[in-house]
């Protein structure tokens, strides 16, 4: 089975949810998943968000810049991307001779689904000569009409990169978009009026009560979650702690809890990353700035999907090879920029 996965954006399925697995069934369908992959010379690329039985079955387990950049170095025949569509976009285009398997397509993204290819020609109609700068939370679509993807990896640098002078149009997350105009000064920003339900709906007054009940905890947030100007604003002004509120990626995350000399983190992004941080940084604790910020359609793939996937090398992704030509530049460029 082929599907176009840009017609497939909703994320609903409308299917109950899966009865949760028991230990020993886990055990062995993981198992199985690893057989299945060996045999199908098949990569399994998981994103952080992920449920825990299906990041531990992965060979790779990162965020959006991670996953793009592994799915352009594999020399595996078949990529298993276990993510949102657009991840699943992207690793197609960038191996357009490869198989890549999606095991429920209907895994969509709110953010994505904020903006259309239409709504940024009208947008660049408006601003001629602008620089368009998107999110890779975007349609294939929209990335081809495109001058440049950026993560929240490495939104920074590829900012910094394009003249001062440059007028930017950045998409679709209003948040990301607020905290780089904001740190760097950057007033020639337009910024789209997107944002991903999960970041912006983390409670600010149940993150401030954390907060408060964990003094001595490093503060990481997710440049994408709805508090994360306050907390920029609030470390300029000097009323918060510049050496205990941080504004990363979930890379970004990782990264800092490993080298920090704190023993505790409160983490402001999806619930997903505590696994792999507890997993990777055993010695340390990690807690939801808010339990409650989790993502549906993450949380659509299963290990009982994915085995089905590499059982069936099907549902598979097909992305316009024209559109993917157009939208390859753009990934191409974030790729290019280091972090």
């Amino acid at each position: 089975m082929t599907l176009d996965l840009p017609v497939l954006s909703n994320g609903a399925n409308g299917i109950a949810p899966e009865p949760p697995l028991s230990d020993a069934e886990r055990i062995a369908l993981s198992r199985e998943v690893r057989e299945l992959a060996r045999e199908r010379r098949a990569v399994i690329l998981a994103h952080n968000y992920q449920v825990p039985e299906v990041q531990d079955v992965a060979d790779f387990v990162g965020d959006s810049l991670g996953l793009a950049r592994e799915a352009a170095r594999t020399d595996a025949q078949v990529i298993a991307m276990c993510g949102v569509y657009f991840m699943a976009e992207t690793a197609k285009i960038l191996n357009p001779e490869k198989i890549v398997l999606m095991p429920d397509p209907t895994a969509g993204c709110s953010l994505a689904d904020s903006i259309t290819a239409e709504d940024v020609r009208a947008w660049k109609a408006q601003h001629p000569g602008a620089v368009v700068v998107s999110y890779v939370n975007t349609t294939a679509a929209v990335k081809a009409e495109s001058d440049y993807c950026v993560t929240s990896g490495n939104a920074e640098a590829v900012v910094r990169a394009i003249p001062s002078w440059q007028k930017i149009l950045f998409l679709p997350d209003f948040f990301l978009g607020t905290w780089l105009k904001q740190t760097l000064g950057r007033e020639n920003m337009e910024i789209w009026l997107g944002e991903c339900h999960v970041h912006a709906g983390i409670r600010p007054d149940e993150l401030e009560a954390n907060r408060k009940a964990h003094s001595d905890a490093d503060l990481l947030v997710h440049p994408e979650c709805g508090c994360s100007s306050q907390y920029v604003y609030g470390k300029q002004a000097g009323m918060l702690s510049a050496d205990s509120t941080y504004i990363l990626s979930t890379e970004g995350m990782v990264t800092h809890a490993k080298r920090s000399p704190k023993e505790l983190f409160l983490v402001a992004t999806e619930v997903g990353i505590l696994h792999r941080l507890e997993k990777e940084i055993p010695e340390k604790r990690f807690l939801a700035a808010d339990r409650a910020a989790v993502c549906k359609y993450m949380k659509q793939i299963t290990l009982r999907k994915l085995h089905q996937t590499l059982l069936e090398m099907s549902p598979t992704v097909e992305v316009d090879p024209e559109m993917a030509d157009r939208a390859r530049l753009s990934i191409d460029r974030m790729l290019a920029v280091a972090v």
